[in-house]
């Protein structure tokens, strides 16, 4: 193990004392308000760099928000950039999803609604526009979601945000000579948590929650305590495990998540820290001693950046009094869920990565299906309930973290092997090493469908998904809303498409109908008051709408409408 005393020397040059780790505050409710902005920030004294944040100068409140609820949303954007706002994770249409289609305009707001039908977990909000994701997502632009439900509820877990259940967004930053945020960067040398740089933590000598995100552009963690002291992974990506999984160790990719807790009741008065166990990496991630798996496979500049192949802290931690009503049992038995059985995938797709021909080093362009990214090409069409199975093949040096939207998946194998049983759970990120490796897994695509607005899938390390590593899927077909009561499905609207009025007939028991654009903007709400039939004018705008019928139980139907 390299010495870890050798970066905190480096280190030093940046870092005057310890600063109390930032704890980001919250937004609860079904009335969710974002303002994009930009800002300044004091990283290393002395020095004001310019960065953006989500209600603040840098990064975003932790959105809570319950499942079941139907939430709507505001972002604001007020960068001098065109940006988009994904909710990173989620399971919600492609018009709300956020993606590189759905642009926000400097000035302008953004409006999806969506219901949370996620299971409780840990998930989180960024930037993704072509080219610019890194830039947005490094300057500060990024949130944590955290999405409650009864099951959890249920479990005698720390749910209490800041007291015993703490955000750790993990990230390294790269700095130039003005003390300005680099993007692309191979020199991504300064370590900060929920943005503070040498944070320190007091924790409450009890069980603690840690809702872990690895928010890096490139870096992969080893995320790990001193002294090997054991956690309990509890979740992973998507939501809750079955039951707790005893570990020292747990390797976090860009864009992944961890639920964990540990055990610090009989640790009052101590200190210890978290570290990243860099030098536990293998050749051929980043962060590694080098990035490739061959010698010759480099990166410039790679081997000057001390963190690579090195230990080095993420926070320090003092164990203090406990809290009133303590957590102080973990328990044994966590979430029901049943993975999707392999047998009933209808068929399996195959993705893989390449080096760009044009690549001048282990830099890139990578490459997925021998195509770059191409904003006007849909590179898959998955049909709307279909089961699949994802072969993922890397015929790079180099492993990539491979991310999907719109859906949680299960692992099936690595290179033919069943995973480790804390790679089992939900996942919508999966590291894929280099060398010819694979990686299968199995996803259902339901709820959702479209035949203009796709999906993405891309590497999440943010330099490669600028240079254009990354596809994208339309699911094709009709959607067919699982919770739709045989009453609500009865309900006719006609003609459709139409060049501008509809009839809707068989209302019964219905409240509300709405309107929605495309992109998630409520353009009209109809209040029913008991009639049972109605002439809606459609918006003047040509165009694909969205019709959102409520009943008044609160169940919620959608049917697309054609303007044309």
């Amino acid at each position: 193990m390299k010495k870890l005393f050798f970066l905190l020397l480096i280190a030093s040059s940046y870092i005057s004392a310890q600063n109390p780790l930032a704890i980001p505050s919250t937004l609860t409710g079904t009335n969710i308000s974002l303002t994009l902005q930009e800002g300044t920030t004091v990283f290393h004294a002395g020095i004001t760099t310019n960065t953006m944040g989500a209600n603040g100068d840098l990064l975003g409140p932790t959105l809570i928000l319950d499942k079941g609820d139907f939430v709507s949303f505001s972002v604001n954007n007020q960068l001098n950039d065109t940006t988009t706002m994904h909710w990173h994770g989620m399971h919600v249409s492609p018009e709300n999803d956020g993606g590189p289609h759905t642009k926000i305009s400097p000035g302008s707001i953004w409006s999806p609604q969506f219901s949370i039908l996620d299971k409780a977990g840990t998930f989180w909000y960024h930037p993704h526009l072509h080219h610019y994701t890194d830039k947005h997502v490094s300057k500060g632009v990024a949130g944590m979601i955290l999405v409650r439900d009864n099951e959890e509820a249920a479990l005698n877990l720390p749910l209490r945000y800041g007291v015993d259940e703490f955000p750790i967004i993990m990230q390294t930053k790269g700095f130039d000579a003005a003390g300005q945020i680099e993007i692309h960067t191979e020199m991504d040398t300064s370590v900060l948590v929920n943005g503070s740089i040498n944070p320190t933590v007091n924790f409450p000598a009890q069980v603690v929650r840690l809702r872990v995100l690895n928010a890096s552009s490139q870096r992969v963690m080893v995320f790990g305590f001193t002294g090997n002291k054991p956690f309990s992974l509890i979740g992973t990506d998507g939501g809750l495990l079955s039951a707790p999984i005893n570990l020292t160790r747990y390797r976090m990719a860009p864009g992944q998540r961890a639920d964990i807790l540990i055990d610090l009741s009989s640790n009052l008065g101590q200190n210890f820290q978290l570290l990243s166990y860099g030098s536990e990496l293998p050749n051929g991630m980043y962060g590694a001693t080098q990035p490739g798996i061959q010698s010759f496979q480099i990166i410039p500049g790679y081997t000057n950046n001390p963190l690579n192949g090195n230990d080095f802290q993420l926070l320090d931690i003092n164990v203090v009094a406990q809290t009133t009503s303590p957590i102080l049992t973990i328990p044994t038995t966590l979430a029901n869920f049943t993975p999707i059985n392999e047998n009933t995938a209808s068929l399996t797709r195959d993705i893989a990565f390449s080096t760009a021909p044009t690549a001048v080093d282990f830099t890139g362009p990578f490459l997925i299906n021998n195509t770059n990214f191409d904003i006007n090409i849909i590179n898959d069409t998955v049909q709307y309930g279909a089961t699949e199975i994802w072969r993922v093949t890397n015929n790079t040096g180099m492993a990539h973290p491979f991310h999907i939207h719109d859906v949680q998946f299960f692992i099936l194998s690595f290179n033919g092997v069943a995973p480790p049983p804390e790679l089992r759970g939900y996942h919508d990120v999966v590291l894929v090493p280099g060398g010819f490796s694979e990686v299968r897994f199995i996803a259902k695509f339901e709820d959702f469908a479209s035949d203009t607005v796709p999906y993405m899938y891309h590497c999440h390390m943010l330099t490669h998904e600028d240079h254009g590593m990354m596809g994208q899927f339309i699911v094709d077909g009709i959607v067919n809303v699982p919770e739709a009561s045989a009453e609500l499905k009865e309900i006719i609207i006609a003609p459709n498409p139409t060049k501008g009025e509809i009839n809707i007939s068989k209302l019964k028991n219905i409240k509300t109908i709405k309107i929605n654009a495309i992109d998630g903007k409520l353009v009209k709400e109809i209040a029913v008051n008991n009639r049972l039939t109605l002439k809606v004018n459609m918006p003047s705008n040509k165009g694909i709408y969205f019709l959102e019928i409520i009943n008044n139980s609160g169940v919620k139907y959608t049917r697309k409408i054609i303007h044309y």
